[in-house]
């Protein structure tokens, strides 16, 4: 999908001296695009392109992506919550939405600062005494240290817990040929740049992994938690059941047919209307 809307790009420096940079588009009050594992900024352009009709979105490249710097090797989730605060900080956006591991990210920032008025997550990377599949984990470790990215990947989409029970029942040699014909190019690419960030983001979804999630109870946004219905339900209806419980100014929604990855290739278009709904409602 193409963006035909100008962007600006910028970049702030983080508080451990890492770049950070983002592209700005629209005009109103100020939004966040945070995204996801696997993901930079420039795969959320159609989505922030469809929100630039009510809000001056930015879309950040998380640190290991596009304008921003590294990961390094202290790398934590705290410190992608100081890299968004910091754009928060320059661009005095209220309100940010997060998708997949993004959303993580967003509720943890603000569960630690008061400065958002709305926190929009789509299916957000919590887990809950291991509701999130990890054990692919080692294998594609194991790959990456073979020399075998594609292996690596196929290993993740087979173990991630987002594929049909089908795929999930193949050999892992016929999935690595299914997604070797079908991610070629510079989708590929991409993709293969970013594999050890994936890696590194799911140890701290592991980390942050509890018996409850009571922690996010400080949260003093509203918060608004939207999936897609084709997503397994310990992605959505059962996480957003033990988050509204917690989280003190809670609503969600799931939009039917959609599934996890809809912000960022299947339905931008489609999230941001909801997002915007959201957002007209609970102003």
């Amino acid at each position: 999908m193409s963006v035909t809307a100008p962007t600006v790009r910028e970049v702030v420096t983080s508080l451990d001296r890492t770049t950070i940079g983002y592209q700005t588009l629209g005009a109103g009050d100020g939004l966040l695009v945070i995204g996801g594992a696997w993901r930079s900024g420039r795969d959320y352009l159609p989505f922030a392109e469809a929100l630039s009709v009510s809000f001056t979105v930015h879309v950040i490249d998380r640190r290991g992506r596009g304008d921003s710097g590294p990961q390094g090797p202290a790398y934590r989730i705290a410190c992608e919550f100081e890299d968004l605060l910091a754009v928060q900080e320059r661009t005095g956006a209220k309100i940010v939405f997060g998708h997949s591991y993004g959303g993580l990210i967003a509720l943890e920032a603000a569960r630690s600062s008061q400065v958002f008025s709305d926190v929009v997550v789509y299916e957000p990377g919590v887990s809950i005494a291991g509701s999130i599949p990890l054990g692919w984990m080692q294998p594609y470790r194991e790959r990456l240290l073979a020399g075998d990215p594609r292996g690596a990947f196929a290993a993740m989409v087979q173990g991630a817990g987002g594929a049909p029970p089908a795929v999930e029942r193949m050999p892992l040699w016929y999935i690595k040929l299914v997604l070797r014909l079908f991610i070629r190019g510079q989708h590929w690419r991409d993709i293969e740049a970013l594999l050890d960030a994936g890696l590194a983001e799911h140890e701290q979804v592991q980390a942050l992994d509890q018996p409850t999630v009571e922690r996010y109870q400080t949260i003093g946004s509203r918060v608004h938690l939207l999936g897609g219905s084709k997503s397994r339900p310990q992605f959505t209806s059962r996480l957003f059941e033990t988050l509204q419980t917690v989280i003190p100014n809670c609503t969600s929604e799931l939009i039917v047919g959609l599934d996890h990855l809809a912000p960022d290739d299947k339905a931008p278009t489609t999230v941001a209307e909801h997002v915007l709904r959201q957002l007209r409602d609970h102003a």
